[in-house]
């Protein structure tokens, strides 16, 4: 199947729409890039992990808004990684048959609640009971663990870590879209309030409202849509325990590396033919994590690659030239589908002020729900 239509919201502290009224600021320009109608639709899968705002049947609210009432509509909820599981499964529908034309949109709000109830339900997203309820464990808690502890086995630092958010700050400043649009330096991360050591403020995401959407198609129905569809070559997806004190080490995510396996086998591509890619990058850490575990380099890798700045335009592989979840914002159910939008335009060649080399026709979207409890890794060709 094909994408033949994306849209994207303005990421950031959105009070000046509501939960519906954001879905249409995406959906509107995707049936604009597609050149259809709400009628066109077969069916709606919405991509939200939801509890920051009033709405308890998001799904049920944002379809109504955009003119989709009576189609085929599901909710998916994968964590972070809730668009992507909403665009994995419009792509079942359209490979069982069941939709000839089919959209995701993964949307989040929020901002409506305090940060301190923000982190708590983000704390959560482990194993509530051992984790949470008995040790108080935040989401930067997590992700520190892994900073920590690839620091002690292969000689990580701080400055690597600083390198990452300064080169993804650095394109979001050439993003519209992204909530944070102001370049950062290394000094700038080094010397912002620690959050969990070693990760500090601009080591972390920000908490954003956002909207991203992505219609697709059966291979006969773009054909006759567009003359340039993006094509979903391979989708793998894996999960890992909700425990993390019963992984093995805390060096890499189990799930990433066994998704992209499978995403790479479907699409029948190596990770050498990729021209541009978005990792999640919740943390600095975790990008560096994605390196390493995706194969764009081998374990223990990672921190020489952005020291090196292979992951700039220009470099072995250009990561992130949307700005990432560090500076484009991580609104959680928006976040897989926003990957997607993006690399969609960057294989069309719209990446305006950072666009990468296109040379192979390839993108890879990889995104991560929890500390590696879900992933799921989509490659496109043009």
């Amino acid at each position: 199947m094909a994408i033949v239509g994306v849209g994207h919201s303005k990421f950031g502290e959105r009070r000046d729409v509501n939960l519906p009224e954001l879905g249409f600021e995406a959906a509107k320009p995707a049936f604009e890039d597609a050149n259809l109608w709400p009628n066109d639709i077969d069916f709606l899968s919405v991509g939200t992990a939801g509890g920051w705002y009033e709405e308890v049947l998001p799904a049920v609210v944002v379809s109504e808004y955009l003119g989709l009432s009576g189609k085929g509509l599901v909710r998916c909820e994968a964590a972070c990684a809730s668009g992507s599981a909403a665009v994995a499964t419009a792509c079942n529908m359209i490979v069982s048959g069941q939709s000839d034309v089919a959209m995701a949109i993964g949307i989040e709000k929020m901002t409506e609640i305090d940060v301190m109830t923000a982190v708590e339900l983000i704390g959560r997203a482990g194993y509530y009971t051992w984790e949470f309820h008995n040790f108080g464990m935040t989401f930067p808690g997590y992700y520190a663990l892994y900073a920590t502890q690839h620091m002690k086995k292969f000689g990580t630092t701080e400055q690597h870590l600083a390198q990452v958010a300064v080169k993804n700050h650095k394109y979001g400043a050439m993003n519209s879209d992204a909530h944070l649009q102001r370049a950062i330096s290394v000094d700038d991360v080094l010397s912002s309030r620690v959050v969990a050591w070693p990760l500090k403020l601009y080591d972390c995401c920000p908490m954003s409202d956002g909207a991203a959407a992505v219609i697709l198609a059966s291979e006969d129905k773009a054909k006759s849509l567009t003359d340039s569809p993006v094509w979903i070559e391979g989708i793998g997806i894996s999960s890992d325990t909700a425990n993390v004190s019963k992984r093995p080490d805390f060096v890499g995510l189990r799930a990433t590396v066994a998704a992209s396996e499978k995403a790479f086998k479907k699409a029948n591509v190596s990770v050498d033919q990729i021209d541009v890619a978005d990792v999640h990058d919740c943390f600095t850490i975790a990008e560096i994590l994605a390196y390493e575990d995706l194969g764009f380099c081998k374990k223990g890798e990672g921190p020489r690659m952005i020291e090196e700045g292979q992951t700039d335009i220009g470099g072995k592989i250009p990561i992130n030239v949307d700005g990432g979840l560090i500076a484009k914002g991580h609104p959680i159910g928006a976040t897989g589908t926003s990957m997607i939008v993006g690399l969609t335009r960057q294989l069309r060649k719209q990446g305006g002020k950072s666009q990468a080399p296109i040379k192979n026709g390839l993108a890879l979207a990889h995104n991560v729900g929890g500390t590696g409890h879900y992933c799921y890794v989509t490659i496109l060709r043009s």
